[in-house]
């Protein structure tokens, strides 16, 4: 079976968060090709639900599209640190919360065109609330909605983020068992 085969790679940068690579590959299906990557180290999604079932958002803002976003919790993976230690401490960080619960639900890439990242939704329960700890250049306000709220949100287009959008619509879905993580 024909594999890939990476015949040059070049690192164009290399920062905090991610780095630019230019790859000269073949593919296994023998195309030749440049691919342009951006290289991410994964990251975490997490849906906040306090007792009465409503859900903890966050809205910053997103200097990539100039505006505020209303968005589930989420961050980057330290290092070594796995997915529910992260989301732990995202949901510290963010939200002031801490949880008692969590369960990975799924993993997904949202733009596997060009970028590694490989996000992990993790539903958190049993919340408890303490002091939100957020990162120095992070001005965070919280917010908690109902399903029905939520619901306007989205179709509003109040909420567009991507990750976001993934992690409601599999809350609102029909419960069916998810899908297998690998990874």
């Amino acid at each position: 079976m024909p594999r890939l085969r990476i015949l040059n790679s070049r690192t164009l940068y290399n920062g905090r968060v991610v780095a630019l690579k230019v790859d000269e590959i073949v593919e296994p299906s023998g195309i030749r090709a440049t691919r342009e990557l951006v290289v991410h180290p994964g990251s975490v999604v997490v849906i906040p639900r306090l007792a009465d079932e409503r859900i903890v958002l966050v809205r910053q803002y997103r200097y990539a599209v100039r505006q505020s976003l209303w968005e589930l919790v989420a961050g980057g993976l330290d290092g070594r640190e796995t997915v529910l230690a992260a989301a732990r401490r995202e949901l510290l960080e963010e939200t002031g919360y801490r949880s008692r619960r969590m369960r990975r639900l799924l993993s997904f890439y949202p733009s596997p065109g060009f970028l590694t990242e490989h996000m992990h939704l993790v539903e958190a329960r049993d919340l408890t609330l303490g002091n939100a700890t957020p990162e120095e250049d992070e001005r965070i306000e919280v917010g908690r909605f109902s399903e029905s709220e939520l619901r306007r949100m989205m179709s509003s287009g109040r909420i567009c983020d991507g990750k976001t959008l993934v992690g409601l619509l599999w809350m609102f879905q029909d419960r069916a068992p998810a899908p297998k993580l690998r990874g």
